[in-house]
């Protein structure tokens, strides 16, 4: 059992110092962590006894996850080894988002026809040979095309791997499998941005080299160990016959979606996360490179790991401590822990604080990732999984196309202190849509499947 007490309440003192405001947070808090035999063999059997190709993809995410050297860094590379201005380096973050749509819509299509793992053999390889390109570019104007292809060919892959890991679970263990490869991914990422924050001045074409090496490594356990998995027509067929909230739909992808209403209304509340969520990668690099200098790059990436360690430490007890209340709830929880996360980054100066806002938005990037994809998946078609899995995204991640371009022209005009107030708004206000989402749900109150 996890329990925080304060043992006084937050006291906030304004401070007025040669013409600057400053806010010392004054408190303490004190946590104790009483965790029964129980509760142990909890978190173990979580994990057990889930479909093998579950456990492969979870070793083929860690590699991902350790390659992922580009993106936490790209706005740093643009603005510092490129010489982007923070509004243009906004506005190439906007347009790179958009590179990704068209691949997804392609991927989602021909995942559906012609198979998921193809699609994600040929996805993922096309994306790592995109990177192995930049790397024998050096600074060369012609990096961000190359990035905006490997974004286009990512886009393709994702929604094949999304549909492949839900054709390979049930209700039943969905969630915990969906949870083992987030697991996964942080277990990698916690690494990759450390080793990325030493190459970033030191060796920065090895950013390059070294996510494409890993992501031809990883491609490699799917081609062997996964079968395809994308449902048949008798299977499609005989899902007709039942209620389950995963039968095939007739049609298109179009009618298909106004079939799930509350999917539609879900992915758009989500949006505001979407847009609070990428100042990770957008406004906190260039806020800390600012307040530290070269050494804001290693504090950026530090923050990146403690952000992966966090999930890897939290996700399985995150999961088994939530699994009861519904996804919903959860997820409205997260939007609060953002807010909270974001917003407080404007307030502090000292490294010890931006580690603490980042376990917060951390808790909230767990709650959401372990509810949002998991509500999804049980009310998705079978027949339109791959469809889905590249359209709710889009949907969802509008915000990120947003974030940058806002991110940039405030942080120009007014500075990035502003820029966290915003961010931290539009989180509750995500919030606060997704819980009313909730409470106008007609099965709230019906019992979740078990994981």
């Amino acid at each position: 059992m996890i329990e925080a007490q304060l043992k006084a309440p937050p006291r906030i003192e304004v401070i007025y110092h040669h013409n600057r405001l400053y806010f010392p947070f004054h408190f303490s808090i004190m946590i104790s962590m009483e965790i029964p035999p129980s509760r142990i063999r909890d978190v173990l059997d979580l994990y057990k006894g889930l479909p093998k190709p579950v456990y492969v993809l979870f070793f083929a995410t860690i590699i991902n996850g350790v390659g992922i050297f580009v993106y936490p860094f790209l706005v740093l590379f643009l603005t510092q080894h490129l010489g982007y201005s923070d509004a243009w380096t906004g506005v190439f973050m906007s347009t790179a988002s958009l590179a990704y749509l068209p691949g997804s819509f392609i991927g989602g299509k021909l995942s559906d026809r012609i198979g998921r793992k193809k699609v994600m053999l040929i996805g993922q390889s096309l994306a790592s040979l995109m990177f192995l390109i930049c790397g024998f570019l050096g600074k060369s104007p012609l990096i961000p095309l190359f990035v905006l292809l490997n974004l286009f060919f990512d886009g393709a892959t994702d929604p094949a791997r999304s549909a492949l890991q839900t054709d390979v679970t049930t209700q039943a263990n969905r969630q915990a499998s969906f949870s083992l490869n987030y697991l996964g991914h942080n277990l990698g990422f916690s690494v990759g941005p450390l080793i990325a924050g030493l190459l970033f001045y030191r060796a920065p074409q090895w950013l390059f080299f070294g996510n494409a090496t890993l992501g031809f490594l990883s491609i490699l356990f799917v081609m062997w160990k996964v079968p395809e998995s994308k449902p048949d027509a008798k299977a499609i067929e005989a899902s007709f016959l039942t209620d389950s909230t995963e039968k095939a739909q007739k049609g298109g992808l179009l009618k298909a979606l106004w079939s799930r209403p509350r999917l539609l209304i879900l992915a758009v509340c989500a949006t505001f996360f979407s847009f609070t969520y990428s100042q990770s990668l957008f406004a906190l690099p260039l806020y800390t490179t600012r307040l530290y200098g070269e050494g804001g790059a290693a504090l950026y990436g530090s923050m990146m790991s403690l952000n992966a360690i966090v999930v890897v430490l939290c996700n399985a007890p995150i999961v088994i401590l939530l699994r009861k209340r519904h996804p919903l709830q959860n997820i409205s929880l997260a939007g609060l822990l953002f807010a909270v996360g974001f917003a407080c980054m404007g307030l502090v100066r000292a490294p010890l604080w931006f580690y603490v806002l980042t376990v917060v938005y951390t808790l909230g990037e767990i709650v959401d990732a372990t509810n949002i994809h998991y509500y999804i998946a049980n009310n998705t078609p079978m027949s339109h999984r791959a469809r889905f899995s590249a359209i709710m995204p889009v949907i969802m991640g509008f915000g990120h196309f947003l974030a940058p371009i806002v991110g940039g022209a405030i942080s120009t005009r007014y500075g990035l202190q502003w820029l966290w107030v915003i961010i931290g708004a539009t989180a509750m206000i995500g919030a606060v849509s997704i819980y009313v989402l909730y409470l106008t749900d007609n099965d709230r109150k019906q019992k979740k499947p078990s994981v």
